[in-house]
């Protein structure tokens, strides 16, 4: 194993962490952000309207995107496993 390999390995996993976990955080950075805009806006400082949303948000969209996320997850760790015998050369 090259020095190269090893970075782009480690790029490569970091890539798709970063991808699927981005709808969840984008949709989490949406919500937050709506919310403070109303809060702002009301006066009102409740911490649990700005926790309940974005949890729910986050919930409905793990839902949503659970399906696309498995496939990324699991087309990644197939082809991991299927370059076995080539990282070990």
């Amino acid at each position: 194993m090259t020095p190269e390999f090893a970075v782009t390995f480690a790029k490569d996993a970091i890539m798709l962490t970063v991808m699927v976990a981005m709808p969840m955080l984008g949709l989490g950075l949406i919500v937050g952000l709506a919310i403070s805009i109303f809060q702002a806006t009301t006066s009102i400082q409740e911490m649990t309207l700005s926790f309940v949303p974005k949890i729910l948000a986050v919930l409905f969209g793990l839902l949503f995107f659970a399906p696309w996320m498995l496939e990324k997850l699991v087309s990644y760790t197939n082809r991991i496993f299927s370059n076995i015998p080539m990282y070990i050369r």
